[in-house]
Formats: C-alpha cells, sequence, structure tokens
C-alpha cells in the first residue's frame, strides 16, 4: 500500500506591495480629477472670441419701471410685455437719422431669428409730445411706439440713442450703441434664444 501524496495547502498569499497600491491610488484619483483639470484649462487658456457677445454686457439688474402712453392714446407699461424678449430703442430725442438706423437694425436682427422672431418685440421709447411721423410707423408696422417721461427713461444706461435687450424676466442684458452690426446682433438674439426656456 503505497502512500498518498501529501495534499497541497493552502495558496500562499503574497504580502501586499505598498509601492503598487500607492499606484493604483494615484491612478483612479488622477481618473477623477482629469475631466475637472480638463474643463478648466479649456476654460481659461481657450481662445475666448468664440464665447464674446457683441453687445455691450450690462450688470444683472432689472429695466426701469418705464411706464407712459402709446401712440393710439392706450396706457404703455414695460411690465406688460414680461415673458418674451424686447428689443427697447430709446431715443433720447425726435427720431432722427441714428435712432432710425438703431430701428432698422433691430427690425433686420429680430427678422432672421425665422419662426423664433415672434418671441421678440420691438419697442421705441420717445420724448413726451415727440411722437413719430407715419412714414416711420408705415416702415415699421409691428413697433410699439411709446412716449415715456425722460426721468423715468433716466434709468437706462447711457445717455445716446441706444438699443437695449431686455429678457423675459424684466431683466437688462445687452445694450448696442449708434450704428450697429446687424449679424452681430442677430447672432446675440440665436443665441438666447436657442439657450433660453422662457420667453
Amino acid at each position: 500500500m503505497t502512500d498518498a501524496p501529501p495534499s497541497p495547502g493552502p495558496p500562499l498569499r503574497r504580502a501586499p506591495n505598498p509601492a503598487a497600491a500607492r499606484r493604483k491610488l494615484l491612478l483612479i484619483a488622477a481618473i477623477c480629477v482629469a475631466p475637472v483639470v480638463a474643463s478648466y484649462a479649456f476654460y481659461y487658456l481657450s481662445p475666448r472670441g468664440s464665447f464674446v457677445n457683441y453687445g455691450t454686457l450690462l450688470p444683472t439688474a432689472p429695466a426701469p419701471a418705464l411706464d407712459g402712453m402709446r401712440g393710439d392714446g392706450a396706457p404703455f407699461r414695460l411690465a406688460d410685455l414680461r415673458g418674451r424678449w424686447v428689443l427697447l430703442v430709446d431715443a433720447r430725442g425726435r427720431c432722427d437719422a441714428p435712432c432710425e438706423r438703431l430701428l432698422y437694425a433691430s427690425r433686420q436682427a429680430r427678422t432672421m431669428q425665422g419662426k423664433e422672431q415672434e418671441r421678440i418685440v420691438r419697442v421705441l421709447l420717445v420724448p413726451e409730445g415727440a411722437a413719430p411721423g407715419a412714414a416711420l410707423l408705415v416702415e415699421h408696422p409691428e413697433l410699439v411706439v411709446a412716449q415715456v417721461a425722460a426721468a423715468l427713461r433716466a434709468g437706462l444706461p447711457g445717455a445716446a440713442d441706444a438699443i437695449y435687450l431686455i429678457d423675459p424676466l424684466g431683466n437688462l442684458v445687452l445694450r448696442y450703441d449708434a450704428d450697429p452690426d446687424i449679424k452681430g446682433i442677430s447672432k446675440d438674439l440665436t443665441r438666447l434664444l436657442k439657450a433660453s426656456g422662457i420667453g
């Protein structure tokens, strides 16, 4: 009778290698941190041109309470237009040639939004008693004209004729000064309308 071979004992366990464990831990940490580092590097080191808006960015603040009278004698309140984007043309005097260029730019930029243009309303503010001519109204049939006291319009930033973009919550967003680039305004509008879930 032959003796049975000795049964193998439990497998020997290698002693943990501290260096290998440290490498694994560092690899896991790097995988977790890499996306954050990459996003910060992209934000701070990438060219900024493609992210810059054309209009002058205004500090986030509600537009002033602009109350007055429409051309047809009905009351006008800017607050009644909340829920829509507003291109507000402020004519500090009568609507002369620079003002007409601002109106033209606002109309064309709105038209370039295609079916989204219904989300935008255009408003012309004029001083009390300074109603625009009939020819101007024919050229801009969807324009809301409002006579508003100078003291109320003084709350708008700037001292010259300008276009102000107001968001659906009633906040000032951008300002466009004399002779603005229509494509620049249109691109700003397109970007904001696409990003906004309101208005």
